[in-house]
């Protein structure tokens, strides 16, 4: 074979590849996921206030919860997420983070904190996440958040009390922010429930 047919071959293959590359670098990327959040309560009816100090630990929870992703389920034995969006953070960490956040702006209790605040606590919240998904029905479809408690005294280390704390929200619309918003709903509920509960 002649040197200028192999230079030919090889500029077509170089070229080719150029093409390529640039088809690709032209293909739009798919867009980034939504990212969802969910709120702490703020409103708070009267209750009994405790000078005792808390440490709420990071929930436990199955590891199809234990993630980013939003769960719906279609019926008792088959799940999926929610397409193109996420929570913004690993979903036991947010409730960690919103549970805090519940007890600080209720100013119920003497103090609370997560492990590593360095705080002297009297008791710890020890948590553990059943359920947070949007359950998708014929006719209607409904947010569903079950989280089980133990207050464990600290000093003995002797569970006080334990117990399940569920909610319903009814969600308006099909749309991802719908479930999201439906979800924040019966969180709110149940954080309200379990602040009530502990510092009782």
């Amino acid at each position: 074979m002649k040197w200028h047919v192999i230079f030919l071959r090889f500029t077509a293959v170089l070229l080719l590849s150029a093409g390529l590359s640039a088809c690709a670098l032209l293909k739009p990327s798919p867009p980034p996921p939504l990212i969802y959040d969910i709120s702490a309560p703020n409103d708070f009816v009267k209750s009994r206030m405790s000078h005792s100090q808390f440490l709420i630990k990071e929930p436990a929870a199955l590891k199809f919860l234990d993630n980013e992703r939003i769960v719906i389920r279609l019926n008792d034995d088959t799940i999926e997420y929610l397409p193109k969006a996420s929570w913004s953070d690993k979903l036991p960490r947010m409730v960690q983070a919103r549970l805090v956040d519940t007890f600080e702006n209720s100013k119920r209790a003497g103090a609370v904190a997560k492990p590593g605040d360095g705080l002297v606590i009297d008791y710890q919240l020890i948590s553990d996440i059943r359920a947070f998904e949007v359950a998708i029905g014929v006719n209607s479809s409904q947010a569903h958040v079950a989280i089980s408690v133990k207050l464990l005294n600290d000093a003995n280390g002797r569970v006080v009390r334990s117990n399940v704390f569920t909610a319903h929200a009814a969600v308006s619309g099909q749309s991802n922010a719908s479930y999201v918003k439906a979800m924040d709903h019966a969180f709110d509920q149940v954080a309200k429930e379990i602040l009530v509960w502990t510092v009782r």
